[in-house]
């Protein structure tokens, strides 16, 4: 059987790259992508676009009837930083959209489905070096509280219905070709941006402020190779840990440096250090790495000339 996918949440910093990684593996024709809006962006211009809102149902399930679709990316969800301004909309957002595509599941219209959680989950209270892939979880942001929310309903179908859902966790994600977009980890993000523009970054985080991160090449690898595994390969169905690379502000700021000697840094830390201030320094990823060959490929070196050469281009 063709695998038939819809990506949903298409056009924001993940689902980008994704569906443009996924059309080169299964082909334009079998990759659905769709987002609240059309945007004028190569997502929509080279494949299959439809506008849809998450939040309905119908809209869903009649693009999964109308394309045969197999699995559901769900990509689509209000971040960190954005998140805190506007919680309602926020936790209506990213759980409904979540029970939506559960539901298509467990009624057997679609075979698998990919949801995305986060570093979010974890809280002040959680180790933060290593922080072990099972501990203690008491997020403190809205986005933290809907995802780790999330993957116990994810967890729940598996074991009630049988869904074949699956799940990373992603780290802080670092990528040249979507702008930042309201998360507490994108000033690693805008950082590369304003080095070459102006020399020059304030920095809304603390210098030592160390944090979990991931160069966005390896977290899309990650999550096609999680999809592609065997369904007995994944022995956790709630939320796998993922790690790339941990930093502070002043070694990402250090590493530029070596590209661009006259960039200077400031710091001025805003809410959003509260934040960054209740998530893990580290993370311990062993189990996605024995169940299911994970492994990244990128460090702070190999990600700084990378973002820097494509951004000057």
């Amino acid at each position: 059987m063709t695998t038939k996918i819809l990506i949903i949440g298409a056009c924001g910093q993940i689902g980008t790259e994704l569906t443009t990684k996924l059309r080169g593996i299964y082909g334009n024709e079998n990759v659905i992508a769709s987002d609240i809006r059309k945007l004028n962006n190569d997502i929509v211009n080279n494949g299959i676009f439809e506008v849809i809102n998450a939040l309905d149902y119908n809209q869903i399930e009649h693009l999964i009837e109308q394309y045969q679709i197999t699995d559901v990316y769900l990509m689509a969800a209000l971040l960190s930083a954005t998140a805190e301004k506007n919680p309602a909309f926020a936790w209506d957002l990213n759980m409904n959209s979540l029970f939506h595509v559960l539901n298509l599941a467990k009624a057997k219209k679609i075979k698998k489905i990919f949801w995305p959680s986060s570093i979010a989950v974890f809280g002040p209270t959680t180790p933060r070096e290593n922080t072990p892939q099972f501990t203690i979880m008491e997020p403190t942001t809205v986005y933290g509280i809907s995802k780790q929310t999330g993957e116990r309903w994810c967890e729940y179908y598996h074991h009630q219905y049988g869904v074949d859902v699956r799940s990373i966790r992603y780290p802080g994600l670092i990528s040249w070709t979507t702008e930042p977009g309201g998360g507490t980890t994108d000033y690693a993000v805008d950082i590369y941006h304003k080095a070459l523009e102006k020399g020059e970054f304030e920095c809304f985080l603390s210098k030592d402020t160390k944090l979990p991160m991931m160069y966005m090449d390896d977290a899309i690898r990650a999550t096609i190779e999680i999809m592609q595994a065997k369904p007995d390969a994944i022995k956790i169905r709630s939320s796998y840990n993922l790690a790339g690379i941990s930093f502070t502000p002043d070694e990402i700021a250090n590493e530029i440096k070596k590209h661009i000697p006259d960039f200077t840094i400031s710091y001025k830390p805003d809410f959003r250090q509260k934040i960054a201030d209740s998530w893990p320094a580290s993370i311990d990823d062993s189990s996605a790495r024995k169940d299911w060959g994970w492994n990244h490929q990128f460090e702070i070196d190999s990600m700084t000339q990378v973002m820097l050469e494509n951004l000057k281009k």
